[in-house]
């Protein structure tokens, strides 16, 4: 997503893309996607706002319940009011993730060169005696280009370039099993019927696991996401999970999930969740190559904003390449995307990873005070610290109120004239000590959540 979004903003920018895929073939794959504000309102700029409503579910309201009777613990509206407040207009839409990758990818595709069943095997940065960098591919091809934007995931092998050194990803300790079930099974029963009929995103927090669960496809399918210890699964979208292991593993959660909503999944899928602390940098130091999305900043989905991250990067590295003069401009622009995007991914891990604590507690006080102040939080309004996020006020609006283009413009005219220097005359312009300083606060962070 964040790759066919980076495509999409740089060839709009005037720039030649070529977009280097090692699957045979664009297919479906995934399940459901949270499309929050600070992303639509990106992808209604990009002119795709109606081709969304199509496909897209509208959610009412985040509801959190217990996960032994499905007592209601925590509730916030959504729908229009909260679009209009913190999102700013722009709406929150769950789809299913093959029908956002189509409309990236039906986007991008009229304005790049797609190179499909092509996996790069190494990387060539540029230097003083190789002036373009390039890709091997594992045909032999040589690809040769200015910049190489590296969008290859939490497995990347770009970033070790980048970094001149491997950095993997930490695994979190926890997994999960994704799977869909028709909604004309659901309506079928009286106590399924009300998950269909009003579109809400359920959360059930169990001790180490929790359960989501909402409409996708114009309500004609129910995207299930079960959260629970990692057992030996992998980082992979794509590889089977046990439907049966599945059922057993959340066979303690209340009659209206277990046995009855299991029951109507045959297969799922299962996948190993990873983050990592910031890294040191983003940019290679020839300015040559960049990483965006998961290579860089890969998170829990437990705040729905890994591929929103990825896309606001894509945003805000397009939005600073529509400046672009000369190739001298290419290292400085690379150093205004890391720094104007590190703080902000870095702060959406943090409140990430937060959740992974809040929706997993044992049973026993501590559970019983995040209850108790979830109800509060129903009846209140602003909520801040809260542990329900979405009732926060404050952290909806850095969240979701966010636009990535909007930021680039502030940043453009406090630097810009400092930019321009460099296509005119070669004077350097790198903010490297502002992005080291905002590193250090964010693993302090991160260490202590």
């Amino acid at each position: 997503l964040g790759g066919l979004a980076a495509a999409h903003t740089l060839s709009s920018s005037g720039h030649s893309i070529t977009l280097i895929e090692s699957a045979t073939a664009i297919g479906e794959v995934g399940a459901g996607i949270q499309v929050t504000p600070n992303v639509t309102r990106l992808l209604e700029r990009w002119g795709l706002g109606e081709k969304m409503k199509q496909v897209a579910v509208r959610p009412e309201a985040i509801v959190f319940r217990r996960y032994s009777t499905g007592e209601r613990v925590g509730y916030t509206r959504w729908g229009s009011q909260f679009e209009e407040g913190v999102g700013r207009g722009a709406p929150y839409y769950h789809m299913h993730r093959a029908d956002f990758h189509k409309l990236l990818f039906d986007l991008a595709a009229p304005n790049m060169e797609l190179r499909l069943n092509s996996t790069v095997v190494s990387v060539t940065p540029s230097s003083p005696s190789n002036p373009q960098p390039s890709v091997t591919l594992a045909s032999g091809e040589v690809i040769k280009g200015d910049l190489i934007v590296g969008c290859d995931g939490v497995k990347s092998c770009i970033r070790e370039v980048v970094l001149g050194k491997k950095v993997v990803a930490d695994p979190t300790g926890d997994a999960a099993y994704r799977a869909i079930i028709p909604t004309d099974l659901m309506l079928q029963d009286p106590e399924l019927r009300p998950f269909v009929e009003t579109p809400e995103m359920t959360a059930w927090m169990a001790p180490g696991r929790h359960l989501m669960a909402y409409n996708i496809r114009a309500k004609k399918e129910f995207n299930l996401v079960l959260l629970h210890p990692e057992d030996g699964s992998v980082e992979s979208w794509t590889a089977e999970g046990s439907a049966d292991k599945m059922r057993t593993d959340f066979g303690d959660f209340e009659p209206r999930w277990s046995p009855k909503t299991p029951s109507s999944v045959s297969s799922t899928l299962k996948w190993r969740l990873m983050d990592r602390l910031p890294l040191d940098s983003w940019v290679h130091p020839s300015g040559s190559v960049v990483l965006l999305g998961d290579s860089c900043h890969p998170m829990l989905p437990y705040r729905a904003q890994g591929a929103a991250m990825a896309i606001e990067d894509a945003a805000v590295l397009g939005n600073l390449f529509s400046r672009l003069e000369s190739r001298a401009q290419i290292k400085p622009l690379l150093e205004a995307y890391q720094e104007l995007r590190l703080e902000r991914t870095g702060n959406t891990q943090a409140s990430s990873r937060l959740n992974q604590h809040i929706f997993h507690l044992p049973d026993g006080p501590e559970q019983q005070h995040r209850d108790a102040e979830m109800r509060k939080a129903i009846e209140m309004e602003g909520n801040e610290g809260n542990p329900n996020q979405w009732a926060d006020r404050k952290k909806n609006i850095v969240q979701f109120g966010y636009d990535a283009d909007e930021e680039v413009e502030k940043w453009w005219e406090v630097n810009g004239e400092r930019i321009g220097k460099v296509g005119r005359d070669g004077v350097g312009a790198s903010g490297g000590g502002v992005v080291e300083g905002l590193k250090g606060s964010l693993e302090r962070v991160l260490t202590k959540l």
